[in-house]
């Protein structure tokens, strides 16, 4: 678990370590500092607030988000909210750097969520 990162809402880790790789759970939209307050509002704030949330458990362990080597999104209102979606989330990689990724359409997500997204780091090898 990482200290200041946000209230799980499920049993589970931020994240799990084995030989240099880093499995994120997936977040939520949910803020650390309020994890109680209402969702932002639409799928670019609530993308916003997934990847942040992504930001800080990846920081919590001394990574970012260029060691992101994939990433799982799962989206509840996928055909609406799609391209809104890829246009909020492509401004957190350099285009030549962008992670391996897979976005699926779900029916429902926890805390009512628009987004979730999980995803794979590697540490650097020294």
């Amino acid at each position: 678990m990482i200290s200041g990162g946000p209230r799980p809402v499920a049993p589970f880790s931020h994240a799990v370590e084995t030989d240099g790789w880093v499995i994120l759970t997936g977040q939520m939209p949910t803020d650390p500092d309020a994890p109680d307050a209402p969702l932002p509002d639409g799928i670019e704030a609530q993308t916003a607030r997934v990847m942040a949330n992504l930001e800080i458990v990846l920081k919590g362990l001394g990574l970012d988000l260029s060691h992101v080597v994939q990433c799982r999104c799962y989206l509840t209102e996928f055909e609406r909210d799609y391209a809104a979606f890829n246009a909020r989330y492509e401004q957190f990689f350099p285009a030549d750097r962008r992670p391996a990724r897979t976005t699926v359409g779900v029916t429902a997500l926890a805390v009512g969520a628009l987004v979730e997204i999980d995803c794979i780091a590697r540490r650097p090898q020294g």
